[in-house]
């Protein structure tokens, strides 16, 4: 597809974006209000909720105010545990017959994206006589989901708010994306207590996630006034409270900020899109089962710098804004500064430069995936090619050292 028609596609989808209307969730803020979460429930009146997380939480203990919580207040509810790091149409055939098994009536998303994700598309999967891969893509879901609150147990993802899920069809090991406003939940919660026995390199991984989606949407073709206020405000607190909340986990004004800036990050990227960083993301969570987040923060850097020829005004209003630089040097020298910066981040933060397991053989069809997923759907500020992502997945993978840069063989875009 050229590029005309590519950016064709992309003024179209800004257009249809701002006729969309996106659900509002009610919210509770605050320390220790996921004990809270009951109210929401008994006043809808629900009865059994269904609670959507995963085995690590219930052996940390995390979840356990909650279910007292629930308890104390006599709302039964029934605990479905087998969400992957990386979520499966297994995983949610599983969920969805558990959900009818014992009769339940609503659903409570616990755990980080995985858990979230999962539980949306599970909510979907009950009311929608579709299969998960029916429902990849655009609007493909028609009836209204059963009651679903979301409470995030990371900083990253923000999806208590966004329209998409992302779901790992575990046969072809393909990562795909399902979008529908219908996927917002009706509630979430955000409460830092829940988050300050989080390990410190969960903190960093999904911190950058939260990062990455601010960018990618704020870069893009498809920011409004809107979704760029929210995405620098993101921007604004993780570059203040990222490292910090590294370093002291347990400081719960810390892990609030982060929980906002994921919110705002997702409130952002849901309406203006993502971009590169993620397809390949995506993809290389497929084919090798890497976390998310921790994908996304090693990519980001490299796919800036491949794309800083026609981002580099935004990018340096973002060194500016995070107060990186002072306004005396050009806009390109700011960019790169703003670059540096998050590379910087990685490195305080322990993240690798590179993903050594990516293997030659696997180039082509990663670089066949992610120009698939990319082209058109993401209104990235330079568009990239099979070619193009080829040569970014062999950096990626330290063929190339940082003082090499990368290739002068991109397509003009």
């Amino acid at each position: 597809m050229n590029i005309a028609l590519i950016r064709l596609r992309h003024l179209a989808f800004k257009l249809i974006v701002r006729t969309i209307s996106f659900p509002e969730p009610e919210e509770l803020v605050g320390n220790g209000l996921s004990s809270d979460v009951y109210k929401l429930i008994s006043k809808k009146n629900y009865r059994k909720p269904l609670i959507v997380t995963d085995k690590m939480l219930i052996k940390m203990n995390i979840i356990d105010g909650l279910i007292e919580s629930l308890r104390v207040n006599k709302i039964d509810y029934v605990v479905f545990n087998g969400v992957q790091p990386n979520p499966t149409i297994g995983n949610i055939e599983d969920g969805v017959k558990f959900y009818k098994e014992n009769n339940c009536d609503s659903i409570i998303a616990f755990g980080g994206g995985s858990s979230i994700d999962c539980a949306k598309v599970i909510a979907a999967r009950i009311t929608n006589k579709k299969d998960v891969y029916q429902m990849k893509g655009l609007f493909k879901i028609r009836k209204k989901l059963p009651y679903l609150v979301a409470i995030p147990t990371t900083a990253g993802t923000g999806s208590e708010v966004t329209v998409a899920a992302v779901i790992t069809n575990e046969k072809s090991h393909e990562k795909f994306a399902i979008n529908d406003t219908k996927l917002i939940p009706a509630a979430y919660c955000l409460d830092p207590e829940l988050l300050a026995g989080l390990p410190n390199t969960l903190t960093a991984s999904t911190g950058m996630d939260a990062l990455t989606h601010a960018i990618e949407a704020y870069i893009g073709w498809n920011g409004t006034a809107y979704t760029d206020k929210y995405a620098i405000d993101a921007i604004k607190i993780i570059f203040e409270s990222l490292q910090k909340s590294f370093e002291d986990g347990k400081n719960l004004t810390l892990r609030r900020e982060m929980l906002l800036a994921s919110n705002y990050a997702g409130r952002a990227f849901t309406r203006a899109s993502i971009g590169y960083v993620h397809a390949i993301a995506h993809n290389l969570g497929g084919l090798y089962n890497l976390p998310h987040g921790l994908a996304n923060a090693i990519v980001l850097p490299y796919i800036l710098e491949a794309s800083k020829d026609k981002a580099y005004k935004k990018l340096a209003t973002l060194a500016r804004e995070t107060g990186v630089v002072e306004g005396k040097h050009s806009d390109k020298d700011q960019a790169d500064v703003f670059i540096g910066r998050i590379r910087h981040m990685n490195m305080i933060m322990g993240i690798p430069q590179n993903i050594p397991e990516i293997r030659d053989r696997d180039i082509p069809y990663l670089a066949e995936r992610v120009e698939k997923e990319g082209n058109p759907a993401y209104p990235v500020p330079k568009i990239l090619y099979r070619k193009d992502i080829e040569n970014i997945l062999r950096i990626i993978r330290g063929d190339a050292s940082e003082n090499q840069g990368l290739p002068t063989t991109f397509h003009k875009s």
